[in-house]
């Protein structure tokens, strides 16, 4: 094992980063401070906060507008392939709710090339869409 040193906690924001769930750490940070981000039961996190294996926390899922149930296996703080990524967290999510978001941005996207639409949204369009 070398000279490496068994974490047993780290900063919220350094380990949503770490494993793979956004690109940054500002983005994870962000994330954090603006609510998104839960332990289960319903206690926000803010980027500061400790992080332990055995935690459960409820993270934002880019295929759409639900949550990721995460369990916390491995503590690391820095970045690593998805690979070694993956053995740090369990998905607990039904592959329903999963499912289900990722068929809502299909027909997204779908009537948005029907509309001619195509590519990314623009600021107005996506305060229209919303509406």
């Amino acid at each position: 094992m070398g000279n490496q040193e068994i974490k047993l906690s780290t900063r919220a924001d350094k380990w949503l980063c770490a494993v793979r769930f956004f690109k940054t750490r500002s983005q994870a940070a962000k994330a954090c401070d603006g609510g998104k981000i839960r332990k289960k039961g319903g206690e926000a996190l803010k980027a500061s906060t400790s992080v332990k294996v055995g935690d459960v926390l409820l993270v934002p899922a880019y295929e759409g507008r639900c949550l990721r149930e995460i369990h916390v296996l491995k503590i690391i703080d820095k970045r690593v392939g998805a690979p070694e990524a993956q053995i740090c967290y369990e998905d607990k999510t039904p592959a329903e709710i999963i499912e289900k978001a990722r068929e809502e941005m299909r027909e997204i996207r779908q009537n948005r090339q029907e509309l001619g639409l195509g590519g990314r949204m623009s600021k107005r369009d996506r305060r229209v869409w919303e509406k």
